[in-house]
């Protein structure tokens, strides 16, 4: 019996990331451009950014600035110099109704019939600056919601995950990463910075979250906050076991950014639970929990509070906390068995998200 045999579809990596997001436009039926535009505005933003971390510690932009944000922490100087930068490129487009932003305790409404929401954390584990470690920017775009003949509202970033539009990171490390998605039919794609002419090139085509992972990444300084459930948890992942191929190795940097994206690129789990210290959870739903939790999705993977889907939660506040826990979909419902039923049971594959 003859098959039909059909080629894989040719690779595109070593594209621009412009180039990449005109093909994608042209794959949607309807884009009128504005979408494109914001992100482009959110690469460029980037570079400026990626710009002042590589200088930051010949050119003063280490250290605090004397300041404390809404979410009680200290500010760096390079939190408000990123901070800075995003907004005012992102305004400067015309594209957004509003931004949402981890260092600023309400959004700012924009005028001029932007089409879209972005919601962001512009400079992640900023606590990791002065040593040298990876440290990045979250962003989440949403499809305005408000009468585009008036400035935008809170309702335009009050949407849950579900509504995204589109997702991504950057990550400013050995080498400067863009990581977005447009949602499980476009895939999760990876560009790294050429620094010599200051552009992105795709480096990471497709992105696969593994089914399984071998590693954990969680802060054990907090065990003696954690429910038994979590406890629980970690030790099962700490025990010798052949045939689900544990003990799994411990990795943690700190920095939400770092430790997502090898968890996403080589499998495992990252996990900041709830705990007595925050009952609601630590990361921030709307610009670090949800674009994460998209991410992973749209790669395979799967996010949880533990309790539900990330992406399914309503937010009603901008600054509105959660667990999350990210990663390897089979690693994923381990801590949800333990979550939920208290102890592991028969290991299961877990179904695609």
């Amino acid at each position: 019996m003859q098959t039909s045999w059909r080629a894989a579809p040719p690779s595109t990596v070593g594209i621009s990331l412009e180039a990449h997001i005109s093909q994608q436009m042209e794959m949607s039926p309807g884009a009128t451009g504005h979408f494109t535009s914001l992100l482009y505005q959110i690469a460029l933003a980037a570079k400026l950014v990626d710009a002042q971390v590589r200088q930051a510690g010949l050119a003063d932009v280490l250290g605090y600035t004397g300041d404390v944000n809404v979410q009680g922490e200290r500010v760096q100087k390079l939190d408000t110099m990123a901070n800075d930068t995003f907004i005012t490129v992102i305004q400067r487009g015309q594209r957004a109704c509003a931004i949402g932003s981890e260092e600023l305790e309400d959004p700012i409404l924009l005028p001029g019939g932007g089409r879209y929401a972005v919601a962001m954390d512009p400079l992640d584990g900023s606590s990791n600056i002065d040593c040298n470690i990876s440290i990045g920017t979250i962003f989440g775009i949403y499809r305005r919601k408000s009468d585009p003949s008036v400035p935008g509202t809170l309702d335009d970033l009050l949407q849950p995950g579900t509504s995204l539009r589109a997702a991504g990171y950057l990550i400013y490390g050995s080498s400067t990463m863009l990581v977005y998605s447009t949602g499980p039919k476009f895939g999760v794609h990876g560009f790294t910075l050429d620094p010599n002419i200051g552009e992105f090139f795709l480096s990471h085509e497709n992105i696969k979250v593994p089914q399984r992972g071998s590693t954990y990444s969680v802060n054990e300084g907090n065990t003696a906050r954690w429910d038994e459930a979590t406890r629980a948890w970690v030790e099962y992942l700490k025990q010798e076991d052949k045939e689900t191929k544990r003990p799994y190795g411990a990795r943690y940097v700190g920095s939400l950014v770092a430790d997502a994206h090898r968890t996403l690129v080589k499998g495992g789990i990252f996990a900041y639970p709830a705990d007595r210290k925050s009952p609601q959870g630590k990361l921030r739903l709307l610009y670090e929990a949800n674009p994460m939790a998209f991410i992973f999705e749209a790669a395979g993977g799967r996010a949880t509070s533990g309790k539900e889907r990330i992406l399914d939660i309503a937010p009603h506040q901008l600054h509105q906390r959660t667990p999350l826990i990210i990663g390897s979909p089979d690693d994923v419902a381990t801590f949800e068995r333990f979550a939920q039923e208290g102890g592991p049971v028969a290991e299961t594959r877990a179904e695609p998200a």
